[in-house]
């Protein structure tokens, strides 16, 4: 593993022995914007693994990205070699304690860094650990609260603009305007403590994962995502956010995911799956 060769991936020319809050402002956005949040492995017959050599070659060796266990877990290396004082922690995306998150301190401050939520609820850069304060980044304005028992993240968005009208009622489209993403204790955790629900992730029928292939980029004007044979190009205004939605048949698929998001499958053939479930650009 090559700290050297992550930067390339990501696109990062900066002093990488430098351990201070602008570099990790810089490769935090970098890594959003080059490295997709995506479990298409799922549905190519492939398994998602905690073995950081593993993930490193899939993400930086591979053209491919990952789930938050694989991106959230690269990144905490990356902050290790770096330098940075961090430590793991685990927070609950609806009931499950499922989403790998770093907690990163600089200068007696704590930032909460997280590669790897994404559609509209990714944080391009990291978050101050201050309660209620309000966050503005490009995706929305971003907000923690501490309840005096655990910590919440809340989003405020911006009104959805879908384009083409057979698409605006889309069971992907989330219209709330202030939604909460996840919740969090400060206790440490070692990457053990993902193990069993990185597998069930994988292989229960009511997982949103097995339910859904999803593939989601960051880009300088909004984000892209791919849910099953939907593909959104989502363009960030002042005032609204500007959906414009297709669906994509099966023979252009691969193609759209080299195109649109880097990202090359190379092992099986790949299933795409839209079924219901709560997750939404």
């Amino acid at each position: 593993m090559d700290l050297k060769e992550y930067f390339k991936k990501i696109g990062f020319t900066g002093q990488y022995d430098k351990a201070d809050l602008d570099n990790l402002f810089t490769i935090h956005k970098l890594h959003v914007m080059n490295i997709p949040f995506e479990n298409l492995g799922i549905h190519s017959g492939e398994k998602n693994t905690l073995d950081l050599h593993i993930i490193y070659d899939k993400i930086v060796k591979s053209n491919r990205g990952g789930w938050c266990c694989e991106n959230n877990h690269l990144f905490s290396w990356v902050l290790k070699e770096m330098g940075y004082k961090f430590s793991t922690l685990g927070s609950k995306v609806f009931t499950m304690d499922s989403h790998l998150i770093n907690l990163v301190e600089i200068d007696g401050k704590q930032y909460i860094a997280d590669v790897s939520f994404g559609v509209s609820g990714q944080i391009w850069h990291p978050l101050e650990l201050i309660s209620g304060k309000d966050q503005p980044q490009p995706p929305g304005v971003f907000r923690l609260i501490n309840n005096g028992m655990q910590w919440v993240l809340e989003k405020t968005c911006r009104k959805k603009l879908v384009q083409d009208e057979a698409f605006a009622n889309s069971s992907l489209l989330d219209k709330r305007l202030t939604k909460t993403l996840y919740s969090f204790t400060l206790t440490p955790r070692d990457v053990d403590h993902f193990r069993k629900m990185s597998d069930c992730l994988q292989t229960s029928p009511d997982s949103l994962f097995m339910l859904k292939s999803i593939c989601s980029l960051q880009t300088a004007t909004g984000f892209r995502a791919l849910f099953g044979w939907t593909y959104s190009e989502v363009t960030f205004k002042e005032d609204s956010d500007l959906v414009d939605m297709k669906e994509i048949p099966d023979c252009e698929i691969e193609a759209l995911l080299r195109d649109k998001f880097n990202v090359v499958l190379v092992v099986n053939k790949f299933t795409p799956k839209n079924n219901k479930a709560d997750y939404y650009i």
